[in-house]
């Protein structure tokens, strides 16, 4: 799949590269960070590098994923990372998280917008579907301020940490985007 910027208000989403690793080190060893999303404890630099690497920039080449580091259009710095997982049958699972300089403002619900209405316009996907472990109400509410219907709790369906977690799951069709 060929590697797309998307530009959304203010923000400029555009695809991972290796220059990034640096940084999802660093917001990776952020607590809220820690806290709800399943990465290695301890986290290494070798684990950003393998996030940067396999995740995001291979992700693209296969056609599996589409991750987007989120800045500012005026102004370089990053502010966070949304991406989304292709299931190759016309649906995908969006997952996002903020740099702490970048919470807050906005800027996670215009950016998950923003993927979501690239998705549906240009990959042509029919659903995109939200999970968090129940309790990551930042999480939440981005979600449902971006248009997505929170529409049960699955449970112990994630595993975190070792354990198996409730999850919050919502969806979002192509008519549901916030105009």
């Amino acid at each position: 799949m060929e590697r797309e910027t998307i530009t959304a208000g203010g923000l400029l989403l555009r695809p991972f590269v290796e220059a990034d690793i640096p940084w999802v080190y660093e917001v990776s060893l952020d607590p809220l960070v820690r806290k709800y999303l399943q990465i290695p404890d301890p986290y290494q630099l070798s684990d950003a590098e393998y996030f940067v690497r396999q995740m995001c920039v291979a992700g693209w080449d296969s056609g599996a994923r589409a991750e987007f580091v989120v800045e500012a259009a005026s102004r370089p710095g990053r502010l966070g990372r949304v991406g989304l997982g292709l299931d190759g049958a016309g649906a995908g699972q969006i997952g996002y998280w903020m740099d702490p300089v970048a919470r807050g403002r906005g800027v996670a619900t215009a950016a998950v917008r923003a993927v979501c209405g690239w998705a549906f316009g240009r990959l042509g996907l029919g659903l995109v579907e939200w999970r968090a472990e129940v309790g990551n109400v930042a999480s939440r509410r981005v979600a449902e301020k971006s248009g997505f219907t929170v529409e049960a709790v699955l449970r112990q369906r994630l595993v975190h940490r070792g354990g198996r977690v409730d999850a919050w799951v919502g969806s979002m069709l192509p008519s549901e985007l916030p105009a």
